[in-house]
């Protein structure tokens, strides 16, 4: 269990308390601050298949960018509600590969957020859901892997290649850590996957280190068929 994970756990009973458990989507009240109430969760679409394909990277979507899981993504990154980090991971599991048997376990790369970002947010959202993916037993997170020196605006409502542009140079490999991946089998993290300007950047500089795979893995997938505007 991360220290993360135990902080949150001991001050459970006092959130509960304060601020009664309710649905992250509608609001119905729960018996717990992670879920969601039974009619939403039939709102979820999930695809049809674990691993969709995307270029050269295999992709683990746990849903599809719909309404609700929209509204999720919100709570938990916008809203405060760290505790969905359990509930997200959990759905993130379920569709990522069991680690082969004999094989070093992969490296978990969560997504990284510029200081700034992390300053004012509090916590990186993705670095939270690979500490819960390790703790699920898929892999081993590297929290400190990737590094984003350079400080982008919000990405939210910019096009393909707008999105290209600001992140061109924003994300590097700490030069420490990257021995540490090199033959290692690499699933880069995040919440959500929209043009995937921000997953390629990653790559590349995930690639650098020369893993022997990479793959990516996520809570929700925007597709054609799910325009919704991701904050």
């Amino acid at each position: 269990m991360t220290l993360i994970s135990e902080l949150v756990r001991s001050v459970q009973p006092l959130v509960d308390f304060a601020y009664p458990p309710r649905c992250a989507s509608c609001g119905v009240a729960l018996a717990a601050q992670d879920g969601l109430c039974s009619e939403c969760w039939g709102t979820l679409e999930v695809p049809s298949i674990p691993t969709i394909g995307t270029g050269d990277v295999p992709v683990y979507a746990a849903t599809f960018y719909n309404d609700t899981s929209r509204k999720l993504v919100l709570a938990y990154k916008h809203g405060g509600r760290i505790a969905l980090s359990q509930l997200l991971a959990r759905l993130i599991a379920a569709r990522m590969p069991a680690p082969v048997p004999d094989r070093a376990p992969p490296l978990l790369v969560p997504v990284p957020l510029h200081r700034w970002r992390l300053w004012q947010r509090g916590f990186n959202q993705a670095a939270l859901l690979a500490r819960e993916l390790e703790r699920l037993g898929k892999g081993k997170a590297e929290v400190a892997a990737l590094v984003r020196h350079k400080r982008t605006p919000s990405l939210g409502g910019l096009g393909r290649d707008d999105r290209e542009r600001v992140l061109r140079g924003a994300i590097r490999l700490d030069p420490a850590l990257a021995e540490r991946l090199r033959g290692r089998d690499v699933v880069l993290i995040d919440d959500v996957l929209t043009s995937g300007a921000t997953s390629r950047a990653c790559i590349a500089a995930i690639a650098a280190a020369a893993p022997a795979s990479i793959a990516f893995a996520c809570f929700a997938q925007v597709d054609a068929d799910h325009r919704l505007v991701h904050p």
